[in-house]
């Protein structure tokens, strides 16, 4: 080899290793603060705890919601139409004696909850797409669980007017301090329906657990609204949990390109969809309706510009994570992350930290457990269920 090219070749190795290293420097400053990450050994380190991501199970196709048995067990359910008993170990058994549901789109089977009094009655309660003629509809229903089996299936709620596309299902329910069930319905991708009062789509609803009508609903005895009624406004609500403390009632909604919104519910009010939002028309990036804000319609806490769809939340009360007590946590579909906020005594939001960035794909659904742990499942064909465990320092 001459001497020139010895000379290339080191300035060539040379290069490549400044090249390297601005890479590596650069990478590690690019970090967006609050982003948490992963340490040797499996350990994520974030702002206030210390913890392990741990793989319950896979193979789930498009998993939905889960909720937690007596026994140990949990029920999960799978967006095509099946419900899955999860065991301990990860495996998981078929559970039969589900209605008809319209599985398509964005529509299938969706939310689970447990009755507040499901030791002594033994309710279990479903939202799912039902089909009609010309379309599809979010229903809700309730069972009893015997075996590997649904027992005595009653249909308590079906909205009145289907819509023929497969989007904005809505579909998160919760239940009120005073015991009543609220629940939520997108706008099917017919905007002008959630501002319509005897239209059930782009709201929130309230029933008892019988499927009647609470008289204190706020629109009761109103011939221009529906009584069933609890607020109007909801482009497409994914997220619904009652602060454990408060009571107070709190909600994500889907906003269109950007406007994602965190929204206190309080029953009556009109949360301005479409006739404000952070959001702009997808199309022509122009504002939609009156823009930002509008008489008499309810601001959002906080939103999020780009979006980041945010899905199932839960707050946090629990002793494996004593220094996230009181933090709210939420799925991301679009940014694919764990969404930690903090909030003040305004019902505020002072500060946000970004978990699990990438890591385990579109969060679809986030649970407390009656482990203390925090439970995630992952909108996928391949989907899954992971848990967030403590680790000692």
């Amino acid at each position: 080899m001459t001497q020139t090219k010895r000379y290339e070749k080191k300035r060539y190795k040379a290069r490549l290793v400044t090249v390297t290293l601005l890479v590596s420097a650069a990478l590690v400053m690019c970090a967006a603060p609050g982003v948490s990450q992963e340490a040797p050994g499996g350990v994520i380190e974030s702002e206030r705890e210390t913890f392990r991501l741990v793989e319950v199970t896979r193979g789930l196709s498009h998993p939905w919601s889960i909720a937690f048995l007596p026994d140990g067990t949990a029920l999960v359910t799978e967006r095509p139409g099946r419900l899955q008993r999860l065991h301990a170990d990860g495996s998981t058994e078929q559970i039969s004696g589900l209605p008809q549901i319209a599985a398509g789109g964005q529509g299938g089977l969706l939310d689970v909850a447990l009755d507040p009094d499901y030791d002594q009655n033994g309710w279990i309660y479903f939202t799912y797409s039902t089909p009609y003629d010309g379309g599809s509809g979010t229903t809700v229903g309730r069972a009893r669980l015997s075996g590997s089996s649904l027992q005595d299936f009653e249909e308590l709620f079906r909205m009145d007017a289907p819509g023929s596309g497969r989007l904005h299902f809505g579909s998160r329910m919760a239940f009120l301090p005073d015991g009543t069930l609220v629940f939520s319905i997108g706008d099917r991708g017919q905007m002008q329906r959630a501002q319509d009062p005897m239209d059930h789509a782009g709201a929130l609803l309230r029933i008892n657990r019988d499927g009647s009508i609470p008289q204190d609903n706020p629109f009761v005895g109103d011939a221009n609204a529906r009584d069933e009624l609890y607020t109007l406004g909801n482009r497409n609500p994914q997220g619904l949990a009652v602060h454990p403390q408060t009571g107070v009632l709190w909600q994500t909604e889907h906003g269109p390109r950007g406007g994602d919104e965190l929204n206190i519910i309080e029953a009556g009010n009109n949360y301005g969809w479409p006739e404000m939002s952070q959001g702009v028309d997808y199309r022509t990036g122009q504002p939609i309706g009156q823009g930002t804000s509008a008489p008499g319609m309810t601001q959002p806490v906080e939103h999020w510009s780009p979006a980041i769809a945010p899905s199932g939340m839960a707050f946090y009360f629990g002793e494996q994570f004593p220094e996230w007590e009181g933090s709210l946590f939420l799925g991301s579909l679009v940014d694919r992350h764990l969404l930690r906020l903090e909030l003040d005594g305004n019902n505020r939001v002072a500060h946000q930290e970004r978990l699990l960035d990438g890591t385990i794909g579109r969060i679809r659904d986030v649970r407390l457990g009656p482990d203390g742990n925090l439970w995630l499942l992952t909108d996928d064909s391949n989907g899954g269920v992971y848990r967030l465990e403590p680790v000692q320092q």
